[in-house]
């Protein structure tokens, strides 16, 4: 590892955990609920203990001044909701791109079992080589999605973590298999850090209680969105999960540190 490469998964972690909150929402979904002002949402989610956030990089101007020091990652491809096919994800820019927008990082989405993964392989790989030359880590978002495809089968998500780890990714991100003890299968399939991503959004019980098991299960933290975005508190939510990402809180502490419920 260069010393470039490891400054800067630094910057988007502590202590090699990794509180990232993804808002490239706005490409897929449009201006949702935490992204129309998504200067204050980025305020409060760095007060809150996320390492790092993530946009596209249009909106780069928007991330630095509000982001507290955290980290900056640019995602790279994209789709959107009411395009014919979501799973689709088209590139948006390039690793130089995301030098030029002041970012710390790269990230790129592959459906592992969809009719898009020739494509997305491909392209992942052209962007690993890029961010290489660059000294620029890339977080792999690897999903099993297909048809046929389980999308929390731990064998799937192990294959898709692998595949991003065989891609040359520094840090993948795959979907949450339901428990700590089935996680552990997707965890031990690479030497990777994994993190989990959130999901639709749950109650804060539902949140905190899937990053405690996904942490049991081994992994390296989360990477999460709506969940804390489109939280009506997003700071405290995001000072809950990052008591259990970072400071090995259980449930109940966790949501305490949030301001949920009592410690």
């Amino acid at each position: 590892m260069t010393a470039g490469l490891s400054a800067r998964l630094d910057r988007i972690s502590t202590n090699d955990r990794y509180l990232v909150v993804p808002m490239d929402h706005g490409i897929t979904m449009g201006a949702v609920e935490g992204l129309v002002d998504i200067e204050s949402t980025i305020d409060g989610v760095t007060r809150g203990g996320a390492d790092a956030v993530l946009t596209q990089r249009g909106i780069a101007d928007r991330v630095h001044d509000n982001k507290n020091d955290a980290g900056y990652i640019v995602h790279l491809n994209g789709s959107t909701t009411i395009g014919p096919d979501e799973r689709d994800k088209r590139v948006t820019g390039t690793a130089e791109d995301a030098v030029r927008a002041g970012a710390d990082a790269v990230s790129f989405h592959i459906n592992v079992g969809s009719e898009h993964e020739p494509n997305q392989i491909a392209e992942l790989a052209e962007l690993t080589a890029d961010a290489t030359r660059l000294g620029l880590p890339v977080l792999a978002m690897a999903y099993a999605r297909g048809p046929g495809v389980d999308s929390t089968d731990p064998e799937s998500l192990g294959h898709a973590v692998r595949l991003a780890e065989e891609l040359g990714a520094d840090v993948v991100k795959t979907g949450y298999s339901g428990d700590g003890d089935s996680f552990e299968r997707v965890t031990e399939s690479t030497r990777l850090p994994v993190v989990i991503a959130g999901g639709s959004k749950g109650t804060d019980r539902e949140t905190v209680e899937m990053v405690r098991g996904a942490m049991d299960g081994g992994a390296a933290g989360v990477s999460m969105g709506r969940s804390i975005f489109q939280h009506e508190d997003p700071e405290g939510i995001a000072r809950a999960v990052s008591a259990i990402v970072h400071d090995d809180a259980a449930v109940e502490e966790a949501l305490g540190a949030g301001g949920f419920v009592e410690a």
